[in-house]
């Protein structure tokens, strides 16, 4: 028994020399594995940003009071604000807008500082731009705030409550915190899909494949023997985003390496099952890829990645289901930036694993009646 296992072993090893040979031996392909992540961290951590930094705005100020520039004052100091047009009239309102001169107009009324004064509320208008809804709703909940900071200050209007807001897990409310660690399985996850969803259709194409048939290997030594090497590129490439995370943009983990890994290892498993059936089914490499790229696309847009999968319609939330990115992304952030523990994430693993239950036998059982 033991020496039938070590035999078996062996040839499962062989297998595994083979298919990294024929990944790296290229120089220029152990470029193209590792140099995309790095470069993908980086301009994700720099250019995907939902925070509002730089919002440009117009004011038209027909009231010409000390109330009035006081209150703008403010929104210029602020260094966030930027103005970049001072209006004579309503109609330049639109024109501003039209040509994304400015996100927001802030409208003050000719009355605006007759009414304080008599110690009446008087109204200013807040136009924003809409084409980009999300930043428009940060400036406007930005601009209120500053405006009721203004009413304490300055005019002695004191609110009876008050709210002082905690935020847990992203102090300081970037939302770079909540990108960042999500790319660590969502980068990983486009070149694992796409290596074991091109190792088989790159054997037919290449003629060897047949070769490799006659052998003594197994469909499970093959279904193997190709997993491993993607598994871990996806967990070197993992670990490449997960360094720039922690080193480069200073982002502190809170949790467990060996659970974040071991949540990594079971996500690139699930992965890779889906990968190989793809290139099971594929006749050539163009195939492989074509329902490569296909599939990629659907899988960021289900994964809670970019949107809360609570925001999605029921019948897309059932599909997220069958997407192990969905599922690797909320284990992810969990763990680095909750600190969560393996009892708070084992529902993130169930999903995971039965992906890969089924995935991987359907791999092998397209290897031995289909090939």
């Amino acid at each position: 028994m033991l020496t039938h296992l070590v035999a078996w072993l062996n040839h499962l090893s062989c297998l595994v020399k083979k298919e990294f040979l024929s990944i790296f031996s290229d120089p220029a392909n152990r470029i193209i594995l590792f140099a995309p992540a790095l470069m993908q961290a980086l301009i994700f951590g720099y250019a995907a940003s939902y925070d509002v930094n730089h919002v440009n705005y117009a004011v038209l100020d027909q009231s010409k009071g000390q109330v009035a520039t006081a209150l703008l004052s403010k929104l210029d100091g602020s260094g966030i604000f930027i103005r970049t047009a001072t209006l004579e009239n309503n109609q330049q309102i639109e024109q501003v807008v039209n040509d994304r001169t400015a996100l927001a107009v802030i409208s003050i009324p000719q009355d605006f500082e007759t009414k304080l004064n008599q110690g009446q509320s008087s109204a200013i208008q807040l136009i924003l731009d809409g084409r980009n809804s999300s930043t428009a709703a940060a400036a406007g909940a930005y601009i209120n705030a500053v405006v009721n900071q203004f009413n304490q200050q300055q005019l002695g209007s004191i609110s009876p409550v008050n709210i002082e807001t905690r935020t847990w897990y992203n102090p300081n409310q970037q939302s770079r915190w909540g990108l960042m660690p999500s790319l660590i399985a969502a980068l990983s996850m486009i070149q694992t899909l796409l290596l074991s969803a091109l190792s088989v259709a790159r054997e037919r194409e290449q003629g060897t494949f047949d070769q490799l048939l006659v052998t003594p290997y197994t469909p499970l030594h093959i279904m193997i023997g190709k997993a491993l090497p993607p598994i871990f590129v996806g967990m070197m490439q993992s670990t490449i985003i997960l360094l720039i995370i922690l080193f480069w943009f200073q982002i502190p983990m809170n949790g467990s390496l060996g659970l974040l890994y071991f949540g990594l290892a079971v996500f690139n498993i699930a992965v890779v099952g889906i990968g190989l059936s793809i290139s099971a089914l594929s006749m050539n490499m163009q195939q492989a890829m074509l329902f490569t790229f296909l599939l990629i696309m659907p899988l960021m847009l289900l994964s809670g990645l970019l949107t809360p999968v609570q925001n999605m319609p029921q019948f897309l939330q059932i599909a997220t289901y069958v997407n192990p990115l969905r599922f690797g992304i909320d284990l992810v952030q969990r763990v680095y930036l909750e600190g969560a523990q393996f009892s708070q994430v084992k529902r993130d693993f169930i999903p995971m694993l039965m992906m890969a239950i089924v995935s991987l036998p359907l791999a092998a059982w397209l290897f031995r009646n289909r090939l």
